[in-house]
């Protein structure tokens, strides 16, 4: 991993509640800051799928308008339909080839879409947004 080195003006009673911070955990200010701006950025993507990163990598960019549509959007009925009716009839061992293939797309892009929404959830929520409960988005 590459290290970066970042000069950065702070404010005395900021430094203090820092120093104080990495006093009581036994860290160094250095320890106790970088823990603070890795928990205070942006939400990562590089612990999602490889299969899903490009497409959370680009939400990103998207300005909250298109991320609450995002953050809102649903697997259309049709799509729950057919997956719960293939999930039935794996569970009873009757699928055809074509079938258990259908029911890995679905699968996929059900995994894409809930990948999707808790990313744009998550940045909605790192740029100051208060979100109401998932199942009232």
């Amino acid at each position: 991993m590459t290290i970066q080195h970042v000069t950065l003006p702070l404010p005395e009673h900021l430094y203090l509640r820092l120093e104080r911070a990495a006093k009581a955990t036994q860290q160094s200010v250095t320890d106790v800051l970088l823990h603070a701006v890795e928990v205070g950025s942006p939400p990562g993507w590089d612990d999602v799928p490889a299969e899903f990163q490009a497409d959370l990598a680009a939400l990103d960019r998207l300005d909250d308008k298109t991320l609450w549509q995002v953050a809102r959007s649903q697997q259309s009925e049709a799509d729950m339909a057919r997956y719960e009716d293939l999930l039935q009839q794996n569970a009873n061992d009757a699928l055809t080839a074509a079938e258990r293939d259908e029911l890995v797309r679905l699968r996929q892009e059900a995994n894409r879409l809930m990948l999707r929404k808790a990313h744009a959830a998550a940045l909605l929520r790192w740029r100051g947004h208060l979100l109401p409960p998932a199942d009232k988005l």
